[in-house]
């Protein structure tokens, strides 16, 4: 079986080439997760004949630089599957990273688009994950986005806003309140995912990352309860719940969300505007938000959820990996 593995600084996720195995870990990488610990158990659960590698997580601040963390995550990976091939911004698999490890940062987008690209030859495809989204246009079925995240960033191919770990203080330097507008706390008191836990958008399973006072917390599910989220959101105001009320908070909900497809609407504008698209393929945990953007735009939208299942939309870039590494073979 072969196996394709998504390294994220947050999550890392696993897919096999037929999808019947597909996992999702939470797995801080600054915070000295155990990867290496993960990898034993797949392996042992598992048991791939080949693993297909992606990754995002070298950009982790535990790491000096992208040099270091691509070869660190090299290493925890051929340690458990060293017959293991890395996927590099060109599309090309290798065996070693060693030569060359900036190739192999932030690939990801480049499993997903070329993997698409086979089906859709003209399109934008969008991956709004946890924490970035990547906005690829693919041309002749090939993506012509720029080759690293930097790059991408100048020209709206990546936007750093996510549906769970974005801090909602970057998004909204202020809100309207009242009629008004207020400035927003700049410190990490709430993120995005508590905004769609309270507009009903995602559920305590789908909070799929730590919250910001999580230390604050014996019980999980308490510090995801729409109530803890109410507490957090009121903070980003430096309020307590009773001064700024449910529906404050909950407007301030309803800002983010409108300004994250805000976001995505200027982006889909300008890259539509210089290339050759009249489609997105939309994938990822906020799949259903760039629906929502593409709308606005007026440009058909499909949902990878709807071709490949929504398990499989959650990991495309791992189930990219092992599709494109089976057709290799």
């Amino acid at each position: 079986m072969i196996l394709g593995m998504d390294i994220g600084g947050a999550n890392t996720k696993f897919a096999s080439f037929d999808s019947k195995f597909i996992e999702s870990h939470y797995l801080p990488l600054w915070k000295g997760a155990d990867i290496f610990g993960l990898f034993t158990d797949i392996k042992k659960r598992v048991n791939p004949s080949i693993v297909s590698v992606v990754m995002t997580g070298e950009l982790s601040d535990c790491f000096s630089g992208k040099d270091e963390g691509v070869l660190w995550i090299y290493e925890n990976v051929i340690s458990v599957f060293p017959n293991a091939k890395f996927l590099n911004i060109n599309c090309t698999f290798k065996d070693d990273v060693r030569s060359d490890p900036k190739g192999f940062a932030a690939a990801n987008w480049v499993a997903s688009s070329n993997f698409l690209g086979k089906k859709f030859k003209d399109a934008l495809f969008i991956d709004m994950g946890s924490t970035t989204t990547d906005i690829i246009p693919i041309e002749d079925g090939k993506p012509t986005a720029e080759k690293t995240d930097y790059e991408r960033l100048k020209r709206n191919e990546l936007i750093y806003s996510g549906l769970l770990r974005t801090n909602i203080a970057v998004l909204l330097p202020k809100v309207k309140i009242n009629g008004g507008f207020c400035s927003t706390s700049s410190e990490l008191f709430a993120v995005t995912a508590d905004a769609y836990l309270m507009l009903g958008d995602i559920s305590k399973e789908e909070y799929a990352c730590e919250t910001p006072d999580t230390y604050a917390f014996e019980n999980t599910n308490e510090s995801k309860s729409k109530e803890s989220a109410f507490r957090r959101i009121s903070k980003v105001v430096c309020a307590d719940p009773d001064e700024l009320g449910y529906e404050g908070a909950l407007s301030i909900a309803k800002q983010v969300k409108e300004h994250q497809i805000n976001e995505l609407t200027l982006a889909i504008n300008a890259i539509k505007d210089r290339c050759n698209v009249d489609m997105i393929i939309a994938c990822g945990i906020g799949e259903l938000l760039v629906k929502e953007a593409a709308c606005q735009v007026d440009i058909k939208c499909i949902l990878t959820s709807e071709l490949y299942g929504k398990n499989v939309s959650s990991v495309l870039p791992a189930y990219a990996a092992s599709r494109l590494l089976k057709d290799e073979m």
